[in-house]
């Protein structure tokens, strides 16, 4: 008699425990979740990371319960410049040397993440407070001061003597991709207007394990002149301009960070001749102008920081290190 008192007394303790749990769980407040992808384990690394879980006030996402990376996102409406949305801003990639960011906004840059350990970091920047990364960590900080320039890189439209940003894009999406042998960051904007021309354009950007620099392949869908890239201007670091048989460059070195006064870095683009109808300067940019087309340009940038694992240390390394790749891209047309 004892016994079977005891499991009627159990036997209601646990149906009001499972009852109590209901509510609980009635009450919760429903999020959705996107899929999470996790970091690659490889030696090179691409993500995008945004909050979930909030709400958007005009142009600022607050609130939320986590930064989640996803291999796909379309860019909300809302979306601009510091709107607490997407972790450092936009996509980022990387591989033991260098990584980089791109602001996934009007400005449409790509700024430099100068690394001072050769693993794969990205999942955890930005993640301790939204512009930490801007303050120097053991894994490295971001080193460029970008302004209205175009960063490195980056792709605007160089138009009655102005460079034209992404000001005015109906849609933008990104993909990720992590591979064996690299990392992908591939973005489609639909209508970029710029004055009277509207068109869509297809940027991948791609690094690989070994070496410094990302192939950036761009695919405009009409001609259009003045579609550009290039390098961020500053006053007293000179431009460094060579062409080879069928490739070129243009490059700095100096002090153009922003971790102290003395500190080097390097930064160059390079270009096949036949794809280009200038080298010019704007206000805040050295500039590779291409020519219109409606086809594939590939080029190549890249940033040598002085503070990265076995980095180059002087002008010299850095100039000896480009010409060599200048000289491997006209023999094979790749780095």
């Amino acid at each position: 008699m004892n016994t079977l008192k005891i499991t009627v007394i159990l036997s209601l303790l646990t149906l009001m425990s499972c009852k109590d749990r209901a509510k609980k769980e009635e009450k919760a407040p429903e999020v959705k979740i996107e899929k999470e992808v996790t970091a690659s384990p490889k030696q090179t690394y691409a993500e995008i990371s945004h909050k979930q879980g909030g709400k958007w006030v005009d142009h600022k996402y607050e609130g939320g319960s986590k930064f989640v990376n996803v291999d796909h996102l379309d860019l909300p409406e809302e979306h601009t410049d510091h709107s607490y949305y997407i972790r450092y801003e936009g996509p980022g990639w990387e591989n033991g040397q260098v990584g980089y960011r791109l602001y996934l906004d009007w400005r449409n840059a790509i700024d430099i993440f100068g690394k001072k350990t050769d693993t794969m970091v990205l999942q955890q920047v930005g993640q301790d407070g939204f512009d930490s990364y801007h303050e120097m960590s053991p894994w490295g900080a971001d080193i460029l001061k970008v302004g209205k320039a175009l960063g490195i890189g980056s792709i605007g439209r160089y138009v009655q003597g102005e460079v034209r940003h992404f000001e005015n894009v109906e849609s933008t999406g990104v993909d990720i991709e992590n591979t064996d042998n690299s990392s992908s960051v591939e973005i489609d904007y639909k209508g970029w207007k710029t004055l009277d021309k509207t068109i869509d354009l297809r940027s991948k950007l791609t690094i690989f394990p070994e070496d410094r620099y990302t192939l950036h392949q761009i695919t405009p869908s009409a001609k259009v002149k003045g579609i550009c890239t290039g390098i961020v201007k500053f006053e007293e670091v000179p431009l460094l301009k060579k062409e080879g048989e069928k490739w070129g460059y243009i490059a700095t070195y100096g002090k153009q960070t922003l971790v102290s006064d003395d500190d080097q870095l390097g930064m160059a683009v390079f270009y096949k001749l036949d794809d280009v109808e200038s080298v010019s300067d704007s206000d805040y940019d050295h500039l590779v102008v291409f020519k219109p087309v409606d086809t594939t340009v590939d080029f190549y940038f890249m940033a040598a920081w002085e503070q990265e694992p076995n980095g180059l240390k002087t002008e010299k390394e850095f100039l000896d290190d480009i010409d060599a790749k200048l000289d491997k891209l006209d023999k094979s047309d790749s780095i």
